[in-house]
């Protein structure tokens, strides 16, 4: 059976989203999708072609969305469990004023002290065995180290210790993990999300990218199968 996949880019343009929708396009077609790639949210109110992708993938940072469009995605995932999959602002800093779009994917950037040139430590989260992380240690980045408010019914896979040591701040007496990688449940849908990703570069280390191509296809995933 062919799995379509739908991209939708925009936004600001300072996380390069028309680059990154290119090299997730890449990923997908290399994983036997049909791909469709569009920078209109538009595309996120035609409720039949919704319900018959596989996966939806957002690459909107800071931007703003009909409570149609987000009831349209909503709809697919929860009722008919098309997958979403995204990263970093893309996904997680989309809309910063709709709620359900926040509460579907399961969280919401609010800061990056030291901007894009921090580097950190992302560490797998060894009590949460899952085939996303499998054989995947622990590694570095040099991106910006998102703190986000986080679902706590989300699965974390991945974090980093908050707040970095060159970059203290107030919120230093509140040292903590901070999810960096994470799954849930949507209904019958499945929502995979990991905060790297501030540029295409980022994306294309080896472990970023792999992370990615193993969360497309396990949100792609419903219980009857694909």
């Amino acid at each position: 059976m062919i799995r379509r996949a739908l991209i939708v880019w925009g936004g600001w343009e300072g996380h390069e989203p028309e680059p990154v929708a290119r090299l997730f396009q890449e990923l997908l077609v290399g994983e036997g999708f049909q791909v469709e790639v569009t920078n209109s949210l538009a595309r996120l109110e035609d409720a039949d072609f919704l319900q018959r992708l596989g996966l939806i993938v957002p690459i909107v940072t800071m931007s703003r969305i009909e409570p149609t469009q987000t009831q349209g995605v909503s709809r697919a995932v929860a009722e008919f469990g098309v997958g979403l999959a995204g990263c970093h602002g893309g996904m997680c800093d989309s809309f910063r004023e709709d709620t359900d779009w926040q509460f579907m994917t399961g969280g919401q950037w609010v800061a990056h002290p030291g901007n894009d040139n921090v580097r950190y430590r992302i560490r797998i989260d060894r009590g949460q065995p899952h085939e996303i992380t499998e054989s995947i240690g622990d590694f570095d980045v040099v991106s910006e180290q998102y703190y986000l408010h986080v679902d706590p019914g989300n699965t974390v896979l991945a974090y980093t210790d908050f707040p970095h040591p060159d970059h203290p701040g107030a919120h230093s007496g509140n040292p903590c993990k901070m999810p960096q990688v994470w799954t849930k449940n949507w209904g019958r849908g499945k929502v995979f999300y990991s905060a790297l990703g501030h540029s295409r570069a980022v994306l294309e280390e080896p472990l970023p990218k792999e992370l990615m191509r193993r969360g497309f296809l396990w949100a792609t995933r419903r219980d009857e199968g694909f």
